[in-house]
């Protein structure tokens, strides 16, 4: 048995979830996000919490980490940060998405799908929204624009990310 599965999700104040068919909608102050229920998972909403029941195990907890990610995203939402780290790298957030100077010849440009939001402070890049997959998602687009190298640590990298470093030819050949 699924211990995550299991526990029911604590529906918030403000926010509302409604099974049509196998369809769930879940609404709240930031937005609203649906998904497709598979047909071996069953959702009953009871008194103000929603409760995920399966018929085989390998699904259940993954759709009710699914569900509380629904519920967490329209009530609170996601973001990631990301940092860029380098002479000259630098980013700028505009309407249509991300524009990265990151060493490249040309600028790198990512678009802002819909439901995502840019902000960008200094060096760092904040991915925000209410889907915690798309955020997750856009946030490695960003990332793979210009992974941070081993050598020096430059190019853009998750906040708190420790890049693992290597030393140089140099360094090894001094050494011996």
């Amino acid at each position: 048995m699924s211990r995550i599965g299991k526990k029911p999700i604590e529906i918030p104040e403000g926010v509302t979830a409604t099974l049509a068919g196998e369809v769930l909608n879940v609404t709240g102050p930031k937005g609203e996000l649906k998904r497709e229920i598979n047909r071996n998972v069953r959702i009953e909403i009871k008194d103000g919490k929603i409760l995920v029941l399966s018929e085989k195990g390998n699904l259940w907890g993954l759709y009710r980490a699914l569900v509380s990610n629904m519920v967490e995203g329209v009530s609170k939402g996601f973001e990631k940060k990301l940092e860029i780290e380098g002479v000259g790298f630098k980013a700028m957030a505009d309407v249509e998405g991300l524009t990265l100077n990151v060493g490249f010849t040309n600028p790198v440009k990512i678009k802002k799908p819909e439901g995502i939001d840019f902000l960008v402070e200094k060096n760092v890049i904040t991915v925000s929204g209410i889907n915690k997959e798309l955020v997750g998602h856009v946030a490695s687009l960003v990332r793979k624009a210009k992974k941070a190298e081993p050598y020096k640590g430059k190019g853009i990298k998750y906040q708190g990310e420790k890049i693992r470093r290597k030393e140089g030819k140099k360094v090894v050949a001094a050494k011996k």
